[in-house]
């Protein structure tokens, strides 16, 4: 498959991408070489190959989750406009 002039101005039309005149016969190339690369992968045989889920067989650490207050209620308070009982204080949406 081969991309043309064409097909480039669409896909970045479509892609919302701003392709400059001048730059569409490189950026043509560029797709065609693209393809022709997925083309040669296409051609590997993989029938024998198990998906990967990760590429090293490594198992990650894990923390133990412990559920905490943060112990920084003050600091976050700071950043509010208004507090009131060590909560944020909000104008009245619902009347």
């Amino acid at each position: 498959m081969a991309i043309d002039t064409q097909t480039v101005k669409q896909v970045a039309f479509l892609s919302r991408l701003k392709v400059e005149d001048n730059k569409i016969e490189a950026t043509k190339e560029e797709f065609n070489k693209i393809l022709a690369w997925i083309e040669e992968l296409n051609e590997v045989n993989t029938d024998e190959v198990e998906p990967l889920i990760a590429v090293n067989d490594i198992a990650l650490r894990q923390r133990v989750d412990e559920v905490t207050d943060g112990n920084c209620k003050d600091a976050v308070l700071k950043n509010a406009p208004a507090a009131e009982y060590d909560y944020f204080a909000v104008p009245k949406v619902v009347e």
